[in-house]
Order: structure tokens, then C-alpha cells, then sequence
């Protein structure tokens, strides 16, 4: 059996809510497998909170660019040590520098973003020489491209949070209705934009959970299939863009709010969401 330290009780608490009790036996189970000990936790019935990477988050900011015709934007995730340096001046200026090279030259990955030429010297090379005068770790925790017909990017307030969001077919107000669905995208984090977006595997493991879940609770074998099913189709509906409930009124799926608002062929073709602790 693994050791398990009541430090790794602890984080694991704090990650899911769980109690220590339940932490503890869960990650005896996993063999000290966080990401597993999370699943098992799961699997038994506990409340596991959706957001417990928030109380993991490094320190930075999140950046964006976009161009003038609103088709393409960038984000990328400037990770330092403290708030204190996030909030530098000379640190938000260097975090606005990447992602303006990296919106101008679209790499491939974040290695071909830290090799970009920013005026004679590399990306890498700019954080390097801030890691020295600044004595923290500083680096590009996440880089994301969005592109489509109208692109709508948003920032929530204290820079932890970027999203970038792309619609078809909008006729109507796109900047106004696309900051609120995209901070709708911000707040309720979903997956992807629609159920066919959503990886079989994704939905492979919620079907497993559900079943213990079911399993767990006592229900008849031959019933135990058919309410994980149910259970699978509302996690799809909580975690699926279009299908959720817009915030801003419930009696209203998000996919309702753009159609109403920006016409009957109104839709999302993509987005991207970058968080603060989330690569």
C-alpha cells in the first residue's frame, strides 16, 4: 500500500471538498494516484468540486490579442510566482508583447512561441532575462487561437480568466452578445460547444461513474445502465456550451440567448478558455 502523507490528504481535501476520512481511504485505493483518488471519490457518491483547479492556481495573468476585423484572437497564460509581480508593470507589458508576436506569427505551440524573434532577442531569451531580475519562475503556461466569421474575446476582471469566442451566421449586436456568452464560457467552464464536440472517452467514463454511482446507491443491476445514461445526458447538458443554462436567464439555453438575440442561424463554432493553475 502507498504511504500516504496527511499532506496529501490535505491537498486532496482542498482540491475536492471531500472529507479527510474519505480523502485518506480514497487515495489508499488510487495508491496515491491524485487524478484517480478524484475519480474513486467520485465514483462513491461524493460532491467533488468542478473548479478545484482555482485552488491550485500559479500566479500571472491572462492576455489577449486580436485583430481589426475581429476573425482571429489570441490568449496566452503568463505564469509568475506572486500576485505582486503579476500585477508589475513591466510584467504586463511583457505578457502584452508575447501575445501580440504570437498573434502576428500564429506558432504551432508554445517551443515555437518562445523562439519567436521579438526585436533581436527570443521570447525564451525575454523571460529568461526576467527570471533573473525579477527572482521568480516566469513562463507561457498556455497559448490558444480562436478564429471564425466574429470573433469576441473577454478578460474577467483580476486577469485569472481569458476566453476567446467565435460565432457563424450572427446578424445583430456580436460584440455585445458575444462578451455575454463568452463570459457565460468564463464562469460555467464548459467542455465544448456541443454534445459532438464531447470525446467518447469523456463520455465512456461518465457512463462508468454513473453506474457506481448507481451501483453504489443500491439500485436494481438491471436499472443501473439506464440512469447512468440520464446521468451522462445532464452532464452533457451542464458541460456543453449551447445546451447550458444562459446565466443571465435561466428559462433560456445559451444556444436559445444567440439565436434570439443574433438570428435563427446564429451559432458558436468554437472557443478557447485559459485559466490561471490550468495548462
Amino acid at each position: 500500500m502507498a504511504n500516504i502523507s496527511a499532506a496529501d490528504v490535505n491537498k486532496l481535501r482542498q482540491a475536492t471538498g471531500a472529507g479527510m476520512m474519505d480523502c485518506k481511504k480514497a487515495l489508499q485505493e488510487a495508491e496515491g494516484d491524485f487524478e484517480k483518488a478524484i475519480d474513486i471519490l467520485r465514483m462513491k457518491g461524493q460532491k467533488v468540486s468542478a473548479k478545484r483547479a482555482d485552488r491550485e492556481a500559479s500566479e500571472g495573468a491572462v492576455f489577449v490579442a486580436i485583430n481589426g476585423d475581429s476573425t482571429m484572437a489570441t490568449l496566452i497564460q503568463l505564469n509568475c510566482e506572486t500576485d505582486f509581480v503579476a500585477r508589475n508593470e513591466d510584467f504586463q507589458q511583457m505578457g502584452q508583447r508575447i501575445v501580440d508576436a504570437a498573434h502576428a506569427s500564429s506558432p504551432a505551440s508554445i517551443e515555437e512561441l518562445q523562439g519567436l524573434d521579438l526585436g533581436g532577442i527570443t521570447v525564451e531569451a525575454i523571460l529568461s532575462d526576467a527570471m533573473g531580475r525579477i527572482g521568480e519562475k516566469i513562463e507561457v503556461g498556455s497559448y490558444e487561437k480562436v478564429s471564425g466569421e466574429a470573433v469576441v474575446t473577454y478578460i474577467h476582471p483580476g486577469a485569472r480568466i481569458g476566453v476567446a469566442v467565435a460565432f457563424a451566421n450572427a446578424n445583430g449586436n456580436t460584440e455585445a452578445i458575444g462578451k455575454d456568452v463568452a463570459m457565460q464560457i468564463a464562469a460555467m467552464s464548459p467542455i465544448a460547444v456541443s454534445e459532438a464536440e464531447v470525446d467518447q472517452s469523456v463520455i465512456a467514463k461518465e457512463l462508468e461513474i454513473g453506474m457506481e454511482i448507481a451501483r453504489n446507491e443500491g439500485k436494481p443491476e438491471q436499472m443501473v445502465e439506464k440512469i447512468a445514461e440520464g446521468k451522462v445526458k445532464r452532464f452533457l447538458k451542464d458541460n456543453t456550451l449551447l445546451n447550458q443554462e444562459f446565466v443571465k436567464d435561466t428559462s433560456r439555453t445559451v444556444a436559445q440567448y444567440i439565436k434570439d438575440s443574433l438570428g435563427k442561424e446564429a451559432t458558436v463554432t468554437a472557443f478557447k478558455r485559459i485559466q490561471l493553475g490550468v495548462k
